[in-house]
């Protein structure tokens, strides 16, 4: 059932209409503990800058004036979750890479995570979700509130699943990042189809064992991600996976058949080269709504509330910092 009808997830009842971008911002805050000035998701991050280069078979999939020029790059390497102090070591949270391609015409942002797939496939069962996992007085989430929600909707584990499955990434440049949604794409011959993007490290992926990980620190990453910049290794290659008939473009719970060997097009290759001077790139959002031509918007429905999402959550983390200033100055 779509967000504008009731909906009755396990032991939560979604109210007809309360499955609104701003609902699932304050539920993402509260689950993290509303901690204040931050986004309500990937909160702990590093703005870093970059170029990119096409390759020489982007016109197969999208027109010019999208991947197919050299650009500037900013981007955010993100650790999931709303929590800015979580610990670089906590493998049940998500990886994240937000970048902004700039040239000298419309921009381009695209959002990926080191997950396939989205946590909901609708709003009504992300807000379920969410609300499922606020923590009561004693500071945890009630856990037959979260077992029913679970039991109910199974595709909301399949996120967690994969995540929980593989081993934590020891560096944000070694990590393969997946955009969750499938975009209409068209082509330099005006052919259209589905596409998913996938960001995989140019150097291979790197990873550490639990054991390892008790020797690393809670801030790890920013020290290896400096070193492969300084190095030279902190490479991207941007693929376009390509649809087939039947493909699940709505559901963003779900991968497409066969995915991981999935036809794919290389579009391009991101080079990181520093971190942002402005190293949180919180006055940056991300606005996956801001595509350059031969890029369109998928059709689901958390694609459709994230740019609302995400401008609700600037305005609060700066209307937070705004206060801050006023009752300490």
């Amino acid at each position: 059932m779509n967000a504008q009808g009731g909906n009755t997830v396990g032991s939560q009842q979604t109210q007809p209409g309360a499955s609104t971008p701003a609902a699932i911002v304050d539920a993402l805050k509260a689950v993290a503990g509303n901690p204040k000035g931050v986004r309500a998701s990937f909160a702990k991050g590093i703005g870093v800058r970059g170029r990119y280069t096409p390759s020489e078979d982007v016109s197969q999939v999208t027109k010019p004036a999208s991947f197919n020029k050299p650009a500037r790059v900013l981007a955010r390497f993100s650790v999931g979750g709303g929590n800015p102090v979580v610990a670089d070591t906590n493998k049940l949270v998500l990886r994240g890479f937000s970048f902004r391609l700039e040239n000298d015409g419309p921009f381009t942002d695209i959002l990926t995570e080191s997950a396939p797939v989205h946590l909901a496939k609708n709003l009504d069962r992300m807000l379920a979700f969410l609300k499922a996992r606020i923590p009561g007085p004693d500071g945890k989430p009630d856990a037959e509130k979260v077992k029913a929600l679970s039991a109910a909707n199974p595709e909301t584990l399949n996120q967690a699943n994969h995540v929980v499955a593989r081993p934590l990434p020891e560096s944000f440049a070694g990590t393969t990042y997946w955009g969750v949604h499938a975009f209409p794409a068209t082509n330099a011959a005006g052919q259209t189809r589905f596409i998913k993007f996938k960001v995989v490290p140019a150097e291979g992926e790197v990873t550490i064992s639990d054991d390892e990980a008790k020797d690393r620190s809670a801030d790890f990453l920013r020290a290896d991600l400096e070193q492969r910049i300084a190095a030279g290794t902190a490479r991207f290659h941007v693929l376009a996976l390509l649809d087939r008939p039947g493909d699940p473009t709505m559901d963003v719970t779900q991968r497409w058949p066969d995915e991981a060997n999935r036809e794919a097009v290389r579009l391009g290759t991101i080079e990181i080269t520093s971190i942002d001077a402005s190293e949180p790139c919180d006055n940056t959002v991300f606005d996956p709504s801001h595509l350059a031509e031969g890029i369109g918007f998928p059709p689901d429905e958390i694609f459709a509330a994230r740019s609302s999402a995400y401008g609700i959550s600037f305005s609060k983390r700066h209307d937070a910092d705004k206060d801050l200033g006023a009752r300490t100055s």
